[in-house]
């Protein structure tokens, strides 16, 4: 299985309460009806906060001013390799909504393990968990 490992570019959220932004995927696409932190395919040439940039632009219509490496790690789901690249969002300038029309949702890091979301996000998770506020 020499298949190519996509570079896929999350941003971790927060509102002044502390709450995160979770958006839900849309249900005709993988991993449908989960709940995940935005983000997406790095594209060819992009550094990536240049993707973040883009791609939280494109999800919730939002412009990043500063955000920072957080946590990284290849994950490989049965049909496809990822390289998932979490970065918590510093300074935006916007009020997130979902601007594909997916529903987002404001969460107290208390409930994060009360959405269901991908499988390969439980490392983020769990590191926010593990963290005090």
């Amino acid at each position: 299985m020499s298949e190519k490992r996509l570079h896929i570019i999350i941003g971790i959220l927060q509102n002044d309460q502390h709450e995160f932004c979770l958006a839900q995927r849309p249900a005709h696409v993988h991993l449908g009806g989960l709940w995940e932190f935005s983000g997406g395919k790095l594209e060819p040439g992009e550094t990536p906060f240049e993707g973040l940039k883009r791609e939280l632009a494109e999800e919730l219509g939002i412009e990043v001013i500063c955000a920072e490496p957080y946590l990284a790690f290849p994950y490989d789901y049965p049909t496809h390799k990822v390289y998932l690249d979490f970065w918590r969002v510093i300074e935006f300038k916007g009020k997130p909504h979902g601007h594909e029309g997916q529903p987002i949702r404001w969460v107290k890091k208390s409930d994060l393990t009360h959405y269901d979301t991908p499988e390969a996000s439980q490392s983020l998770i769990d590191k926010l968990l593990s963290e005090s506020t």
